[in-house]
């Protein structure tokens, strides 16, 4: 009810962020295009669409053959400007998102700038620049334009669907989707069928040259953390899971389909944990009578926590591409080769 109230502000909020890309797009506000071939990964929306799988994906994808940077504003952390993670970084320092993949892939470049120009600015006058930049949720950053635009869209929320803010949870409207190179239906169920597919890809009614795609997403049997631990010899553990994201529903889901046992210890998305907050966890872990018990968390909870907890471990999850990976691999190959001069 409150939403609907809030219609004419977000009317306004739609004519502005409008007539913002009205004017990126005839060039009467500077859009600056750079050398090195850059791949934005972003979405319409706010809120959890699986941009952080998705980059990763990148990565496995493009590593072995070239250099790659990653660029993200580094969604709430404690430091301003650019910053190149080092072996000092921290999730405060950087973010969580990025201090992610700064612990997890060691041969790629992390960096982070709300000001993605001057981000791409200082990659290129490194002394062994990047050869492409992966920029994270910069899709709405018009200063830059992107090379290769993808577009994120959740499968229980697809953007046509929504309604721009504060109604709805659209940062700009529907027709920002136009500047997609390819569109990705993110977290869809394992068993999508073909028919399913075509029905929601007529829904987004995409342009001739914009593929759309269909991923799902897969959890890592293994966990991480303290040690390693399978996931099927946990039946007869107690977990106490802590979740600091913004959807955590389908990580229950999975728990819950695996049998494993588990309280959970809910928290805002990208939240810096407290004292208190560590204290609180420590008193509900102690709480536990159970001897075979652990502290379970996702992987951007973890870089935000593992220093600061005893037996912590973390379920890492990927993106999977339903069908047509062939294709979506291709169509990024092509374009960072054609655009680097690499073959």
């Amino acid at each position: 009810m409150i939403r609907k109230i809030l219609v004419p502000f977000s009317l306004l909020y739609g004519l502005i962020t409008t007539i913002r890309n009205f004017l990126y797009t005839n060039n009467v506000l500077k859009s600056t295009k750079f050398k090195t071939p850059t791949i934005v990964v972003g979405n319409l929306s706010v809120g959890g669409t699986g941009k952080t799988p998705q980059i990763e994906y990148l990565i496995r994808l493009l590593q072995n053959h070239y250099k790659i940077a990653v660029l993200s504003r580094g969604y709430k952390r404690k430091s301003k400007g650019f910053v190149l993670a080092d072996e000092f970084a921290t999730a405060e320092t950087i973010g969580d998102e990025p201090f992610q993949f700064y612990k997890k892939f060691k041969n790629v470049i992390v960096c982070v700038d709300a000001n993605r120009t001057n981000g791409i600015q200082q990659l290129e006058k490194l002394k062994t620049p990047p050869d492409i930049i992966l920029l994270d949720d910069a899709f709405q950053h018009r200063k830059v334009q992107g090379g290769f635009n993808i577009l994120l869209t959740s499968y229980n929320n697809l953007y046509v669907d929504d309604f721009m803010l504060p109604t709805g949870n659209l940062r700009e409207t529907k027709f920002g989707a136009n500047r997609a190179q390819a569109i990705i239906v993110t977290k869809c169920p394992e068993t999508l069928s073909v028919e399913v597919q075509q029905t929601i890809s007529k829904k987004l009614k995409p342009a001739s040259n914009q593929p759309v795609f269909f991923t799902t997403i897969t959890y890592d049997e293994t966990l991480k953390g303290s040690a390693e631990l399978a996931l099927q010899d946990l039946i007869n553990t107690e977990i106490l899971l802590i979740t600091g994201i913004a959807n955590p529903v389908p990580l229950i889901n999975y728990l819950r389909k695996k049998e494993v046992k588990f309280k959970q210890l809910n928290y805002p998305d990208h939240y810096h944990f407290k004292d208190k907050d560590i204290n609180e966890i420590q008193q509900s872990f102690n709480a536990i009578q159970s001897k075979n018990k652990i502290v379970l968390t996702t992987e951007k909870d973890y870089v935000r926590i593992f220093d600061r907890l005893k037996n912590v471990y973390y379920i890492s999850i990927k993106t999977t591409f339903i069908t047509n990976k062939n294709s979506f691999d291709t169509i990024v190959n092509n374009y960072v080769g054609k655009s680097s001069g690499h073959r």
